[in-house]
């Protein structure tokens, strides 16, 4: 879905291992930071290809990473710390809220207008840091946030992709390693576990990824995507519904 669509993969994998990580042992009051950090860990190997290709392409404005790459830094790593602060029936709302908005966004595309100037260094610093904070709190590497700023500031549509790209995986890094350190002395998580990672989630999710997600983008070419991502919209409304009722 996520090379089809063009989707987050946490979207599908936080869901998933919210269902799933209650049969290994992973207590309730620590699930969502469990199956949160882990799609974020995730990412980072499923991402490297992604960076890496955009690199080839040239289109990643790394001027950019001047004025931003602090803020990614400094929100992924306070993103662990934030979601231990926060109670995890409250956290698995907020990701139930933030999958229904993903959802309407799918089926109706927010297009953004242009603007004819980039922010200054500031401001273009405490969007990274709250994006940052968001994409980690939620799993994600935070294309679906980044992506529309930077096109809103004017960047072409190709580059806030591969700058997406190269910071989704600095995201999932960092985010990792504050929910790792957040984790750490958290004594009734189950064996396999750094931190909030899972690892033998971690193993699973990014493997299959790495396999099946060319599939995925190489079906893009073929398959009516706009009629799929309406499909999955109505599909991931229901997943976020189910979470906010759970």
């Amino acid at each position: 879905m996520a090379g089809l669509l063009g989707i987050g993969g946490g979207l599908i994998a936080v869901p998933a291992l919210l269902h799933i990580l209650p049969s290994v042992g992973i207590p309730t009051e620590h699930l969502p930071h469990v199956a949160i950090a882990t799609s974020l860990a995730a990412i980072i190997l499923t991402s490297l290809s992604s960076a890496r290709a955009h690199h080839k392409r040239e289109n990643i404005p790394w001027q950019l990473f001047r004025s931003m790459l602090p803020g990614f830094v400094l929100g992924a790593i306070c993103s662990g710390f934030i979601s231990e602060l926060i109670e995890a029936s409250f956290l698995q709302q907020i990701f139930a809220v933030f999958v229904i908005l993903m959802a309407v966004q799918m089926a109706f595309p927010f297009r953004p207008s242009t603007n004819s100037s980039m922010p200054s260094t500031m401001s273009l610093f405490l969007a990274a840091v709250a994006i940052a904070i968001i994409a980690g709190l939620m799993g994600i590497g935070g294309g679906v946030l980044l992506i529309p700023f930077l096109t809103w500031c004017g960047l072409q549509m190709r580059y806030a992709i591969g700058f997406s790209s190269a910071t989704g995986l600095l995201i999932a890094l960092f985010g990792s390693i504050g929910y790792t350190l957040a984790g750490w002395n958290v004594a009734t998580l189950p064996e396999g576990t750094i931190g909030f990672i899972y690892l033998p989630a971690l193993v699973g999710i990014a493997t299959t990824s790495i396999l099946i997600a060319p599939l995925g983008a190489k079906a893009a070419t073929n398959w009516p995507t706009a009629k799929l991502k309406k499909i999955f919209a109505v599909f991931l409304a229901f997943v976020g519904l189910k979470l906010v009722l759970t």
